[in-house]
C-alpha cells in the first residue's frame, strides 16, 4: 500500500479496507443489483469484520437557528468516520459527488466514499472535505 500523508489523505488504511471489501463484493456480486442488495453485503461484510458501522445513519440539518423537518440519511457511517455512499446507477455523476460533499458537511466528517456497483469494472471515489 502507498502511504500518502495524513493531512491530505486522512483515514487511508480505513479506506483502502472498505473500498477492498467493495471489490470482493463486486467480485461476487457483480454488476446489476439494486443498490440496496450491495448494502446489504456491505452490512455482512461489516459484521464478519467486526468492523463498526451505522447504516442509514441519520442526520439533521440545521438551518439559521432551526432544525429542518427533513433529515438526510447517510447509507453508512463507517468506523464512525467514514461517510459510504453506495449507489448502482450507469457512471457517477456531479451530483452523486455533490450529495456526499453535503453530507460531509453536515455530519461534520471528513471523508466520504462513493462506490458506484453498476459497471462492469466498480467505480470508486474518495472524497474529502477540506475545512
Amino acid at each position: 500500500m502507498m502511504n500518502f500523508d495524513s493531512k491530505n489523505y486522512p483515514l487511508q488504511e480505513e479506506t483502502y479496507e472498505i473500498i477492498g471489501i467493495a471489490m470482493e463484493i463486486h467480485r461476487l456480486l457483480g454488476k446489476g443489483f439494486s443498490e440496496i442488495v450491495y448494502k446489504d453485503a456491505f452490512e455482512y461484510e461489516f459484521k464478519q469484520n467486526n468492523i463498526f458501522y451505522e447504516r442509514e445513519k441519520e442526520f439533521s440539518i440545521k438551518y439559521k437557528e432551526t432544525i429542518l423537518s427533513h433529515k438526510f440519511y447517510a447509507d453508512f457511517v463507517v468506523f464512525d468516520k467514514i461517510i459510504l455512499e453506495v449507489k448502482s446507477k450507469r457512471g457517477v455523476v456531479d451530483e452523486h459527488y455533490a450529495q456526499v460533499l453535503n453530507y460531509l458537511a453536515i455530519s461534520n466528517l471528513e471523508v466520504g466514499l462513493l462506490i458506484n456497483f453498476h459497471e462492469k469494472s466498480l467505480e470508486h471515489k474518495r472524497i474529502v472535505l477540506s475545512r
